[in-house]
């Protein structure tokens, strides 16, 4: 025990002192001045929307309010709840509501849905957002003026989400902080294409890149859709940004705990690349970082018991930043270990998932094998 207490917190210390810092929060924008960035009349927003009647009543709203953009498109795909008509009775004049036709084979709802808005655009920039997507003020200014400014080609941010219900607090602020070590910002938003990510809930981004790429027609398949089309910016020499932003807010709640299993378990396995071996190494690095330093504190034995306390200070400074950044209390950072654990059970549920022939669930769609 004492050499997995050592090791685990080795790994931790080795991760404190990593230059891009996975862990931190430096990566932020904030709204501008309205108007400040000027532009936004050549921006086309694509929103696509499948049964979202709960969200699009204020997500829409707060789009408009951003400034003049050229259009704003939301494509209604196939939904059953009034979404359409209730975006029509909005009376946003900009907006254009397109009735999305049914994706054809290979390729995933969503992306099939901003393809056929994508026919539609005609000005230099396209937004990508998410029906459920709420803008503060003045925020695509903000990122207009980023992506302009440092001459990227795509820029996004990871949306603060619903953290309301106890179970809320408790898993969504490690979502963020699991992504951010899986894909340090810092990294990503460097030059180098061997890491690149995107959020997909909010992505601006020049639309001759977005063609060069040969449209969504490039990623028709991919269930990580964000992360996909940053990569392939990259690979194409293009340069990208992804950031937090309180600014950037998710509407829609999670009302339970399945809600929230299941968001994680649709594409978790995808994220390992269906790959056996890499489930169980990541398995196995969660087990150490996560469950040996707290099952330390109670071996006998002082050095074991010293490296475990070691590990696990270590493992709740690192998720302080993140607490901080969405005004949480300090003491949750005791909860971590929980939350990695089932974070680890919810990516076993997607391998279990996939190991009986369905790729993924999401919105009543169904992607096999």
């Amino acid at each position: 025990m004492l050499i997995w207490a050592l090791a685990a917190a080795l790994v931790w210390l080795s991760i404190l002192l990593l230059p891009w810092r996975p862990w931190g929060t430096r990566e932020q924008i904030s709204a501008a001045a309205p108007g400040s960035a000027g532009g936004l009349a050549e921006v086309t927003a694509l929103v696509p929307a499948r049964n979202e009647a709960l969200c699009i009543t204020e997500s829409l709203p707060r789009l408009a309010a951003q400034g003049d953009l050229a259009r704003i498109i939301l494509i209604d795909d196939e939904s059953d709840d009034g979404t359409g008509n209730l975006a029509r009775g909005l009376g946003i004049h900009q907006l254009t509501v397109l009735a999305g036709q049914r994706p054809p084979s290979g390729w995933s709802g969503k992306l099939w849905a901003l393809e056929q808005g994508l026919r539609e655009v005609e000005t230099r920039y396209v937004l990508l957002m998410d029906a459920d997507i709420a803008l503060a003020p003045g925020i695509l200014d903000a990122l207009l003026g980023k992506l302009e400014r440092e001459n990227r080609d795509l820029v996004s941010v990871m949306a603060s989400l619903s953290m309301q219900h106890w179970f809320e607090k408790l898993l969504i602020p490690p979502f963020i902080y699991f992504f951010k070590m899986l894909y340090p910002f810092a990294l990503a938003n460097g030059k180098t294409r061997w890491i690149a990510a995107a959020a997909g809930g909010c992505i601006l981004l020049r639309t001759d890149t977005l063609r060069g790429l040969g449209g969504f027609a490039a990623l028709r398949d991919a269930l990580i859709d964000d992360c996909t089309l940053a990569r392939a910016v990259k690979q194409r020499g293009g340069q990208t940004w992804l950031g937090l932003s309180r600014d950037v807010a998710a509407a829609r709640p999670y009302d339970s705990v399945s809600s929230i299993w299941n968001m994680v378990a649709r594409t978790a396995f995808t994220q390992l690349r269906y790959s056996t071996p890499l489930l169980l190494l990541c398995t196995a690095l969660l087990v150490l970082t996560f469950l040996v330093p707290v099952l330390g504190l109670f071996v006998p034995g002082s050095g074991v018991r010293l490296a475990a306390a070691f590990g696990c200070l270590a493992m709740m400074g690192s998720y302080l930043p993140v607490l901080r950044f969405y005004d949480r209390s300090w003491w949750w950072a005791a909860t971590l270990p929980l939350a990695a654990s089932l974070y680890l059970a919810m990516t076993w549920t997607s391998a279990i998932r996939y190991f009986r022939g369905e790729r993924s669930r999401w919105k009543n769609r169904s992607y096999d094998r």
